[in-house]
Formats: C-alpha cells, structure tokens, sequence
C-alpha cells in the first residue's frame, strides 16, 4: 500500500478541529496539534498560523514525514504498513516500530535500523500480522490495568485496532467495528515512548 492509499484510513479515526479545554494537546485538526503544526511551519519558513486552518497539502505532509516516513512504512511489505503506519498515528513511532520488530522476530528498541529491515523484509506477513496486532492490543490493555481512568477510551481504541484488522484481511476482526467506520469515533492518541513515563507501560 502506498502512503496515499494508506492515510484515509487514519484520518477517519482523527476528526475535524476540536479544541476542548480538558485536552492536554490543545487545539488539533484532523489529528495534527498546534504544537505540531508550529513546528512544521517554521521549519518550513512560514509564519505562524492556527492548527484551524490547516490545509489538505500541509497535512498530508505532516503525516508523510512524521510517521509514514519518520517510521519507515515504505520499506516494509505490504499491509504491514498500514498496521505501522496506523499504530504510528496512534501511538507513537518508536512504540509501533518496538511492535513490528517484536513481530519479526529481531531486538525490540524502537528504532528502525539494517537488522529490523532485513528482517521486516524476509519476514511471513501472515504471521508477523496478526503477531503486530495482537501486541498492539495487548499494549492497550496493559495501559488500563495501569491507569484504569483511561477505560474510556479502550472501546475507541478496539474498534480502531479490528478496523485495521478487517482491512489487513485478519478473520474474526470486524465484530466492533462501527458501520461509519469510525468516522464519528475519534480515539484519543497516546504520547509517543519517553514523552511521558507514565504512559510507558
């Protein structure tokens, strides 16, 4: 799958501009925060602007660089990198790479290197698949027996997790699935691996 095939996926988990007062991240817009979208527009040279009115080109350059490429979904086999890619998103970069090297079968540190590319590349995806998947649910899990005040958000998260099963063709996937989609579903994303100790279960 290719970086454009691949990003409508995420974006029907991220929603529109919302900028609730509870939420730590501020303002965000289709998934890209104020801070994020600050940072790409300086080193972009252009001045500061609200994360309202972020434009479809600015976006899709955002997720490319952030975590299609900063993730490297174009070097591994096909479907795994929507599940990387989408786990990326949702949970950070190094925690979705630690998955995928997990599933392989190479060293777990979250940083994609010559090993875990040489294995991503020789490895079975139907069995490294469903072994990515089932960490990533698993991981989910471990954060509510860890902080039970995030319950909340496990529905979200499930049902954005057998999502991705059912479209990475994973039997037994799509019974929680809602029939938008998710498109009205907008799940909470969690800090990616050494922002925030806490969520470093």
């Amino acid at each position: 799958m290719s970086f454009a095939k691949s990003l409508p996926f995420v974006l029907r988990w991220e929603g529109g501009f919302v900028d609730h007062p509870a939420d730590p991240g501020g303002a965000t817009n289709r998934g890209v925060t104020q801070k994020v979208y600050d940072t790409w527009r300086a080193k972009n040279g252009l001045p500061r602007r609200s994360v309202r009115d972020l434009q479809d080109k600015e976006m899709a350059a955002i997720y490319e660089q952030n975590y299609w490429r900063a993730a490297h979904c174009g070097d591994v086999q096909d479907k795994l990198d929507l599940a990387l890619f989408d786990t990326a998103v949702n949970m950070g970069v190094g925690r979705a790479v630690g998955f995928l090297q997990g599933s392989v079968g190479c060293a777990v540190d979250g940083g994609f290197g010559p090993a875990t590319l040489t294995a991503v590349q020789c490895c079975d995806p139907a069995r490294a698949l469903p072994m990515f998947c089932n960490a990533r649910e698993s991981y989910y899990q471990r954060l509510v027996q860890a902080k039970p005040e995030l319950n909340v958000f496990l529905r979200g998260w499930m049902n954005r997790l057998n999502a991705l099963r059912a479209n990475i063709g994973l039997a037994g996937s799509g019974a929680n699935v809602p029939r938008d989609g998710g498109a009205a579903e907008v799940t909470r994303r969690l800090p990616d691996l050494g922002e925030d100790p806490a969520f470093d279960v």
